[in-house]
């Protein structure tokens, strides 16, 4: 892992997340009705609460067990937020009692297998620094 990737702006952006989406989703779910709007707010709430609580998460596994290849910034961000989109999704499909343990099981797969195929085409992009001539 790229030794300059720091935690500093992962926690900053996993916190304002965590306590947006959290704390939206307490306030929704205690002081609204289930009209049209907080309905769709539900959706973007749980998405971001669960890319916050992620985003550590994600950080701390590449972290734990590096690659060959450095993971960039961008790559941390992309996986919490397949989360993020995993969650909305099997809420949304929930709300119109879709949800079966095969679409749980078919939708994960597909989002791993879509991670997987991004992360190899980034790795035949790498290319390793070139040394410095003294």
């Amino acid at each position: 892992m790229n030794e300059q990737l720091k935690f500093k702006p992962f926690g900053l952006s996993a916190l304002i997340l965590i306590i947006t989406g959290w704390g939206g989703l307490y306030y929704l779910v205690n002081y609204t009705l289930p009209y049209v709007w907080p309905r769709w707010g539900f959706f973007v709430l749980v998405f971001l609460a669960l890319t916050g609580t992620m985003l550590p998460i994600v950080y701390f596994f590449h972290k734990r067990f590096p690659d060959q290849t450095p993971v960039e910034a961008s790559v941390i961000v992309r996986q919490a937020l397949w989360f993020g989109v995993y969650g909305a999704t099997l809420a949304w499909l929930q709300a119109g009692r879709l949800v079966t343990v095969y679409v749980i099981l078919w939708l994960a797969g597909a989002l791993i297998v879509i991670e997987y195929l991004i992360r190899l085409r980034e790795k035949s992009h790498w290319k390793p620094p070139a040394p410095e001539d003294e």
